[in-house]
């Protein structure tokens, strides 16, 4: 395993700040945002400019890409053709993990399953795997849903973000069943009350994780996705959790 930190923490920076920063902070590897809104690059750009989409995210202060974070607001056939050019991407720059969100509660499960097949499909043509976030609010703040949809889908994987079983209203359930799922990770340390707290005020056995990943044969990044917060130190909290999860490697 390895650490990585995502380009979301630090969404007031332009691309080339948080990069460096990054550095700054001694991280070694970056998962991008490329989100349509407040992202390191938009979706719709890398569809519009995919030579200056590849050249763009080939400097990267010498940081491996870990993984890229999509986050598409076109509908339709639109949100395809964007989801396709991401894979192209990701391609090009020799990146396999593609962090999708999961549809809200409400939408109707044959509607998910159809959109994560298609997802699937798309991405597998260009060598890249699907992993699905764990998200509150969610059809996956379940964890028993996240497993059955993960069955539906051959080839999906999942983000875990162990944060939203711990803060939401499914706080207390075991999420152990979704570990063989595995591709990807957020971590943030967390209490019942709040999805964010200061490193090690939270609830979050990074230990046991590690410990559990180790057991499903993980070898890929524990990413850390720390927001900044009033009143907190965040360049410290970044540098707090990374020396943290180096600790436990």
């Amino acid at each position: 395993m390895f650490i990585c930190a995502s380009t979301e923490c630090f969404p007031e920076l332009g691309p080339k700040e948080v990069l460096q920063q990054l550095v700054d902070l001694e991280f070694t590897a970056v998962e991008l945002a490329l989100h349509e809104e407040n992202g390191w690059m938009k979706p719709s750009e890398v569809l519009g400019d995919f030579e200056r989409a590849v050249q763009t995210c080939g400097d990267t202060h010498r940081m491996h890409i870990a993984a890229l974070s999509v986050d598409i607001h076109a509908t339709g056939d639109d949100y395809y053709k964007q989801f396709a050019a991401i894979c192209k991407l990701a391609k090009a720059i020799k990146v396999v993990t593609l962090v999708v969100p999961s549809s809200e509660l409400g939408t109707p499960f044959n509607e998910e399953i159809e959109r994560l097949k298609n997802l699937v499909g798309i991405a597998a043509f260009e060598g890249a795997v699907v992993s699905m976030k764990t998200t509150i609010g969610c059809m996956t703040q379940d964890p028993d849903t996240a497993a059955v949809i993960c069955d539906n889908v051959k080839g999906l994987a999942l983000t875990l973000d162990p944060s939203h079983y711990i803060a939401g209203p499914h706080q207390g359930r075991s999420y152990d069943k979704l570990l063989k799922y595995v591709q990807h990770v957020h971590l943030r340390d967390t209490s019942k009350d709040s999805l964010q707290v200061r490193v090690g005020q939270g609830e979050i056995d990074y230990g046991r994780l590690a410990t559990m990943l180790t057991k499903q044969g993980y070898s890929r990044a524990l990413g850390v996705h720390i927001t900044p917060s009033e009143g907190v130190d965040h360049f410290g909290e970044m540098r707090k959790m990374r020396l943290l999860l180096d600790s436990l490697l």
